[in-house]
């Protein structure tokens, strides 16, 4: 007898061989890192590389708290055996320089302006690219999407020139609609396609209810985006105020950022070391404050989109 009668005529298949292991396929390198990631040596490694990137930091903050005398007679790690070095003399030296504290000034008046428009316009535009239709909308799109690759100093000599016939020319007004123009493109893609994953349906229901578009994009486009905005406000405010080269350019004395007036001082090296040492560390821990304060909105915006 066949073995097709024993077993009534059906016969099984051979299972494939790579069909029982595909669910046990090896991993590769760099999953076996990922799944070690949470190993306490590896804890202690990313610690101390940590550890390491915040170094010249800590150095900047200690040296602006020595004197001129001790900054040039040794490193500021003797501080660890000299804390007696320690004195708040250069931030009332930096405070009483009317240079610096009226170029901070400056920097809080070119980079919340520059940040809170791009924020605004680049929000409405974002949610006009994914929500509404209007006559060559994918057209302005793509055009959009085409000046993301065009690099600043392009542009830097016909708008200095149009800024010229403007008559804001070393204006900080200038430099605020410099920054605006060069950040909203940017904004305009990250938004669209943060706002592009908004579902439908909830759209669709608001306006049932008898939203109009300006009430749909407050009360329920604004608050859903809230991750993706925070984190373009960052980006913004850590890109124009960190900035020199277009400060460089397109500001006088009058209207100079805290870069540009420590740029300056740089030149007389010797004899203004003590507003140096503070100056450049006043501006470097205002933005990491930003940043620090909303890091966790940054990281939501960061992530959203990559779990459905």
């Amino acid at each position: 007898m066949s073995a097709d009668a024993t077993t009534g005529g059906a016969v099984t298949a051979p299972v494939p061989v790579t069909a029982v292991g595909a669910g046990r396929r090896r991993r590769g390198l760099a999953g076996r890192l990922a799944e070690r990631a949470g190993s306490g040596v590896l804890r202690i490694f990313l610690l101390v590389v940590a550890l390491f990137w915040l170094l010249p930091t800590v150095g900047l903050l200690l040296s602006s708290l020595r004197s001129p005398t001790d900054i040039t007679a040794s490193g500021w790690w003797k501080v660890f055996t000299s804390p007696s070095q320690l004195t708040a003399a250069n931030y009332h030296t930096l405070l009483s320089n009317s240079a610096i504290t009226d170029s901070l000034w400056n920097t809080v008046l070119i980079t919340v302006p520059a940040t809170l428009l791009v924020v605004v316009i680049g929000s409405l535009a974002g949610y006009a690219f994914a929500w509404m239709d209007f006559p060559g909308r994918d057209w302005w799109f793509l055009v959009v999407v085409a000046l993301l690759v065009v690099p600043v100093q392009v542009a830097l000599v016909p708008v200095a020139k149009l800024f010229g016939d403007l008559g804001i020319f070393g204006d900080i007004s200038g430099v605020v609609l410099f920054h605006t123009a060069f950040g909203l493109p940017f904004a305009i893609f990250l938004l669209r396609n943060f706002f592009a994953e908004i579902p439908r349906e909830l759209l669709e229901a608001a306006r049932l209810d008898g939203a109009g578009e300006l009430r749909l994009f407050t009360r329920v486009v604004m608050p859903l985006g809230g991750p993706a905005i925070a984190s373009l406000g960052i980006f913004q405010f850590l890109w124009v105020w960190n900035d020199m080269l277009v400060a460089l350019i397109f500001t006088n004395s009058d209207s100079q950022p805290i870069t540009v007036a420590l740029q300056q001082q740089v030149r007389q090296f010797g004899n203004n070391i003590d507003i140096l040492a503070p100056g450049a560390f006043v501006s470097m821990v205002i933005p990491l404050a930003v940043f620090f304060a909303f890091q966790r909105q940054f990281v939501s915006g960061v992530m959203a989109g990559a779990v459905k």
